[in-house]
């Protein structure tokens, strides 16, 4: 797993996310969840085509922003204990200013943008009961194959 703390500023980039649809290969999250469902969404998309989790944005394409740190440990943690084998993931931090802020919001915002490699080797991620299973993205959704 390579991490790479590059904070930028890519409007492009931001526009375009706010103009895309989840689906196969994009998958938003306001915050990660659980370990477990951070892992399972990871594995999801490792066993599909590959894609990009964005963390920082609703699935209402409004962008929230981030705590980095606490992310990047959260997904750390996440697919340590949760997936098997490692996914390859690389974590790119964003800045974005935001041109509007709500009076209790920070004009900077971070995203961070998890780009998961597709995998070989089916990648296993552990559910709340403990068992292994298989995931798949199938549209916008995580679906179970074994």
């Amino acid at each position: 797993m390579s991490k790479e703390n590059l904070e930028k500023f890519d409007e492009e980039f931001i526009n375009s996310l706010l103009r895309s649809k989840e689906g196969i290969y994009l998958e938003f999250k306001q915050k990660a969840p659980s370990n477990e469902k951070i892992a399972k969404t990871i594995s999801s998309l490792a066993n599909t085509e590959g894609g990009i989790l964005i963390i920082g944005i609703s699935d209402q394409r409004r962008i929230i922003g981030i705590d980095p740190e606490e992310e990047i440990f959260m997904i750390d943690t996440a697919l340590k204990t949760y997936c098997n084998p490692l996914p390859n993931i690389k974590i790119e931090v964003i800045t974005w200013i935001d041109p509007n802020p709500k009076p209790y919001e920070k004009e900077e915002k971070n995203l961070l943008k998890v780009h998961i490699s597709r995998s070989i080797v089916p990648i296993k991620a552990k559910t709340k009961n403990g068992e292994w299973k298989i995931f798949k993205r199938e549209g916008d959704h995580t679906i179970t194959l074994i």
